[in-house]
């Protein structure tokens, strides 16, 4: 299971803020260099929140959103040249990790770029717990990700860290 219905609730009803499923488009710019780098032609936006990051993007790629919270963009995808997905992985439930992780591995064809926040949210969801609610090192995704991804790079941020990984 990718999420429940009680969390894909509350997660509709964060969206309505304005300023939440927003971060994206604070990575198009290291988005566009893996596009324009690896001669990326499509892009999956996972957990695309407000589709930012196609607003942000300068580079030329078919866009696809996939965001299970939102009624428009809910269709199960298929797998992609390139996969985004960006300030999503710290919110997924952690008894649903796992499939949310095997199914970014069904769904990466050549690429993928993740980032993953490892400390506390500022918003809090309205059952009361943090918004992010995996707050893991960046060496415990590692070890996730080595199972189902071959690593490129990485580099760290004070409050996490951003990932490209190779299809194995």
């Amino acid at each position: 299971m990718l999420i429940t219905d009680e969390y894909r609730v509350m997660q509709a009803e964060l969206h309505q803020n304005p300023s939440y499923g927003v971060a994206s488009q604070f990575f198009a710019p290291i988005v566009d260099d893996v596009i324009k780098n690896y001669n990326v032609k499509e892009l999956l936006d996972y957990g695309a929140g407000k589709c930012r990051l196609k607003d942000s993007l300068t580079e030329n790629v078919k866009y696809t959103p996939y965001e299970p919270s939102n009624p428009l963009w809910d269709k199960k995808p298929e797998p992609c040249e390139m996969v985004a997905c960006i300030d999503v992985l710290e919110h997924i439930e952690p008894g649903c990790l796992t499939d949310v992780l095997d199914d970014l591995q069904r769904l990466v064809l050549k690429y993928g770029l993740f980032t993953v926040h490892t400390k506390p949210a500022v918003k809090i969801l309205p059952d009361g717990r943090n918004a992010h609610l995996i707050q893991e090192p960046m060496s415990w995704w590692q070890d996730k990700f080595n199972k189902r991804f071959k690593i490129v790079k990485h580099l760290e941020m004070d409050n996490g860290f951003i990932v490209l990984v190779k299809k194995l």
